[in-house]
């Protein structure tokens, strides 16, 4: 038997690069920079929370895989964590602490996906007929589709028979269906995941 434990992401200010200027903006806006600290806070204590419930899993870290979310199969995999996290993402952060336990750091998604991603959001600046937005939409849902695949691949083809992989994943994503029938899928915080499939 293999084991999944997928683990939410909530981004954090380091996470957000040069979208961060544009949200802290929207949001001081609409709620006022009280609001923006104490989402910054809430962040931050969800983080620490994360920590401490894989923590209380008491996993043998050696027979642990990391796979994370946007960090690409490239043989930089280390250093790309160790930069970020010296950033101060509290993700980064906390993969580099369950590296120096004895995990081992999987690269998880097809870097040309991410890079085609990449570019097909900084093409979305600019309006655009309700036609136009439609035909955005179903291209970014196939990317993620797409994106989704490449991840449940490496995973099933990487992870051994008697390991744990902790899958450090945004909600958008959805690879419960796309994995091998031996791999036990268990949600961290599942109550989170079902509220995100909650129709608004």
């Amino acid at each position: 038997m293999r084991t999944l434990i997928v683990i939410p992401i909530v981004h954090t200010e380091q996470d957000m690069g040069s979208l961060l200027v544009q949200t802290r903006q929207t949001y001081v806006a609409k709620y006022g920079p009280e609001k923006w600290a104490e989402h910054l806070k809430s962040i931050a204590d969800f983080w620490l929370g994360i920590a401490q419930i894989i923590k209380s899993l008491d996993p043998h870290y050696a027979s642990v895989r990391l796979y994370q979310d946007g960090l690409p199969i490239c043989g930089k995999e280390e250093q790309i964590v160790q930069d970020v996290a010296a950033q101060g993402s509290k993700n980064y952060q906390l993969l580099v602490e369950l590296m120096a336990l004895g995990s081992r750091l999987m690269g998880t998604e097809d870097p040309q996906l991410l890079l085609r991603e990449y570019r097909f959001h900084q093409d979305a600046l600019g309006d655009g007929d309700s036609a136009y937005q439609a035909q955005r939409v179903e291209q970014s849902r196939q990317l993620l589709l797409e994106r989704d695949r490449f991840i449940a691949d490496r995973i099933n083809a990487t992870l051994l028979v008697g390991e744990v992989g902790l899958l450090f994943l945004g909600l958008a994503h959805s690879i419960e269906k796309l994995m091998d029938a031996d791999i036990l899928v268990r949600q961290l915080l599942p109550s989170l995941r079902e509220q995100q499939a909650k129709p608004q």
